[in-house]
């Protein structure tokens, strides 16, 4: 097995997190011209086998990974037993870096898909999720997004959110957010958006297609404070 160690420590290379569920060449290439490291999480290895790509690790409780894919990597394999987390989790945990695109997570199983937010939520990483269709990201306190007019802009409270918007076509100002009252789905933009946000945390669901501006925003502001680790 890598030393999984070491390779964590180099956490200033943006990587690619590969999971399960299935997704296009051309999203998955699209997140390496961005995050060029790759890494597997568990069954997202069969992803890396199908596109002939090697991940640098393949991280999880290796029950979903195919025989074909555990025979090609498997000097790479990093097995953690432990069942109180995902694979999603288990990757972050072992795997930190300055950006995470996960690819392969948005879609399939539901229950891993709220799982994967609430991870991101609680970890705080710099992390984005990109679907053929959808991007998105925890926000921060403070976004400034450069959208063309008419990008779909949704927001799914995880908890109690308030905050103030600029650009949107249908503003947050004064709005009690939460996953029981109040969500802020199908808005739109109409120009550049600017979001400031308190309480949360707060999902921002964009198309796949604004990935770019995403990461710009992301990258221009600082990162929260992680909660506690599962």
């Amino acid at each position: 097995m890598p030393d999984s160690k070491q390779l964590s420590l180099n956490d200033t290379i943006p990587q690619t997190l590969v999971g399960g569920v299935p997704v296009s060449r051309t999203t998955l290439d699209e997140a390496l011209s961005h995050a060029p490291r790759l890494i597997a999480a568990d069954g997202g290895a069969d992803t890396a086998l199908a596109f002939d790509l090697v991940p640098d690790l393949v991280i999880g409780d290796l029950d979903s990974i195919s025989a074909a894919a555990r025979e090609a990597f498997s000097d790479r394999l990093c097995h953690l037993a432990e069942q109180d987390s995902t694979d999603f989790a288990k990757a972050l945990r072992t795997c930190p870096a300055s950006l995470t695109i996960g690819v392969g997570f948005i879609g399939a199983r539901v229950d891993h898909f709220l799982a994967n937010l609430t991870e991101i939520a609680r970890n705080g990483a710099n992390c984005i999720l990109l679907g053929d269709d959808d991007c998105l990201c925890v926000c921060l306190d403070d976004m400034q997004l450069d959208l063309e007019a008419g990008t779909r802009v949704s927001l799914w409270p995880l908890g109690p959110v308030t905050g103030t918007s600029t650009g949107l076509r249908w503003p947050i100002d004064g709005i009690a957010m939460s996953p029981t009252t109040r969500v802020g789905t199908s808005n739109e933009a109409l120009g550049p958006v600017t979001l400031t946000l308190s309480g949360g945390p707060m999902v921002l669901i964009l198309p796949a297609t604004a990935l770019t501006v995403l990461l710009k925003s992301l990258d221009s502001a600082p990162r929260p404070r992680a909660s506690a680790p599962l």
